[in-house]
């Protein structure tokens, strides 16, 4: 049986829906979670980057973002960080795919496969 697979998606980006559809071609069935409207928890976010083998909420921060440079987040704490990001998800890349136990921020699109190809599926 294959590992669960979950992504972090976002309807309206291009980028998501190109994962979908690399996901879809190859028969995989996944857990959509429209992230904007249900709002990672910070401890799920710590989980997050555990799983893409960092520490540094930056791995997953849309750092160009507006809400970023408003929110003066550049010399924050990484706790100040996971804290803006459960509290505005706007900040948090995408897409972001789970697979199992492992993860990637899906940009491009294609480093989806670098889960799937690894024989964990």
């Amino acid at each position: 049986m294959p590992p669960e697979t979950t992504v972090w998606f976002n309807p309206s980006c291009s980028k998501c829906r190109t994962a979908q559809g690399l996901l879809a071609e190859r028969g995989i069935e996944a857990t959509y979670v429209e992230y904007l409207s249900q709002a990672p928890t910070v401890e799920e976010l710590r989980h997050l980057l555990t799983l893409l083998g960092t520490s540094d909420p930056r791995a997953i921060a849309r750092v160009h973002e507006p809400t970023w440079s408003q929110l003066a987040l550049d010399d924050a704490s990484d706790d100040q960080i996971l804290e803006a990001m459960h509290e505005y998800p706007i900040l948090i890349e995408r897409p972001i795919v789970i697979v199992g136990d492992r993860a990637v921020v899906a940009r491009p699109p294609e480093r989806v496969l670098d889960l799937l190809d690894d024989g964990s599926t």
